[in-house]
């Protein structure tokens, strides 16, 4: 909803539409320019040679890529890669081992290490940011309680959220102090992940380049979107790995008792995303039933988090 992509066998090139969201403004040709330029910064730590550039599209006899004359638009250029080898689909078929999962985390530890923190990203994982965030996702999803989610799901987990940002602000706190808010991917899941196999690349791309409330983060809350999503296939044995071998890199021994919180976050955004659909004009109610079916089981999966973390405060030695 933010972006047209043409694929042209060879290479791929991502316009940005002109819409203002609450979280974007792409209005003008100056804004989308820059942000193309950010698209491009943001990605070629963990893509390397498959962002290109920001090319110009002029108008000279027709519309055309790059070039002299008027531009009326800008693109990112991309090296197109196969579909069939983005991770997701690959997970359904069964065709994604442990050696592709040790290296995903290692890329992704090496990049977190190396990512920007302090001043500017720092304030993105304050108590009042998690809070801030957590509020506004029961505020945009509580006209979905009673329809796409059950009122006791609903309920359960808005009040062991808050309750659980109540009982950990001193461990919530010294994650700024340990430098573990980074400047992250932001969108981290199976669908933004390249595997080809014949040349063994990993690609993790499409970082989030428009809001840094978005990107700028605990490296937990990033690694618990994809560990999220691999339990959401029931890849629950090569979730557990992902956790492990990244833990392992990273040394982080808090990250363990975050992951369900973080976990809750991420299932709890997918639903709210997903069921956002349902207000769309052009959805036939073929497709509205399919985004029903999906967002609830999103928001099982978040209530399962929940119970986790309720469980947590009686036994945290079980995390």
């Amino acid at each position: 909803h933010i972006a047209w992509v043409f694929l042209t066998g060879k290479s791929a090139y991502k316009v940005k539409k002109p819409v203002d969201f609450e979280f974007l403004d792409f209005t003008t040709l100056e804004k989308r320019k820059h942000y193309c330029e950010e698209e491009i910064r943001v990605n070629r730590p963990l893509c390397g040679d498959m962002y290109l550039g920001v090319v110009p599209i002029i108008r000279e006899d027709g519309i055309k890529i790059d070039g002299k004359g008027e531009i009326i638009e800008y693109a990112v250029k991309m090296r197109e890669l196969p579909q069939d080898a983005i991770m997701e689909g690959l997970l359904r078929k069964g065709e994604v081992d442990e050696r592709e999962i040790e290296t995903i985390a290692k890329l992704l530890a090496d990049f977190h290490s190396k990512a920007k923190t302090g001043e500017g990203v720092d304030e993105y994982g304050s108590i009042a940011q998690i809070t801030r965030n957590w509020v506004q996702n029961f505020e945009q999803t509580r006209k979905m309680r009673g329809t796409v989610v059950e009122p006791f799901i609903y309920d359960f987990i808005e009040k062991n959220i808050m309750s659980y940002i109540g009982r950990n602000k001193e461990m919530l706190e010294d994650r700024t102090v340990g430098n573990w808010i980074r400047e992250c991917h932001g969108d981290v899941h199976s669908g933004n992940i390249f595997i080809l196999k014949d040349r063994a690349e990993i690609y993790i791309f499409d970082a989030i380049e428009f809001n840094p409330a978005f990107s700028c983060s605990d490296i937990v809350a990033e690694i618990a979107f994809l560990v999220m999503d691999l339990e959401f296939h029931n890849k629950h044995e090569l979730a557990k790995y992902f956790v492990k071998c990244y833990s392992q890199a990273t040394k982080d021994l808090s990250l363990y008792k975050l992951l369900p919180f973080y976990k809750c976050y991420r299932a709890y955004v997918r639903a709210k995303v997903i069921g956002f659909k349902l207000g769309d004009p052009s959805l036939d109610e073929k497709e509205k039933k399919k985004a029903t079916k999906l967002a609830k089981k999103y928001y099982n999966l978040a209530y399962q988090y929940a119970k986790e973390l309720f469980q947590q405060q009686f036994n945290p030695y079980l995390f």
